[in-house]
């Protein structure tokens, strides 16, 4: 019998993405550097699933942030 340990892993790591998304959108207001220098914290799987919590969550604040950083791809290594 399984216990579903995968999913469950995949849930987590997807909750714990989606809480460094929310805090990366609250530095959004303080600029590109601040949301830079807080993703430079993570892993470079937890920056790309902070990316596309906060494309999934604020398309238009994903878009400020992408358009104000035409190199933001840089920052994902």
């Amino acid at each position: 019998m399984g216990d579903g340990g995968q999913d469950n892993a995949v849930d987590s790591w997807w909750g714990q993405v989606k809480y460094y998304a929310t805090l990366a959108m609250e530095r959004v207001a303080h600029g590109v550097d601040a949301v830079k220098q807080f993703l430079s914290t993570l892993s470079s799987d937890e920056r790309w699933g902070v990316m596309m919590a906060i494309d999934e969550a604020q398309p238009e604040m994903f878009e400020e942030l992408t358009a104000k950083s035409p190199d933001w791809m840089a920052w994902m290594g």
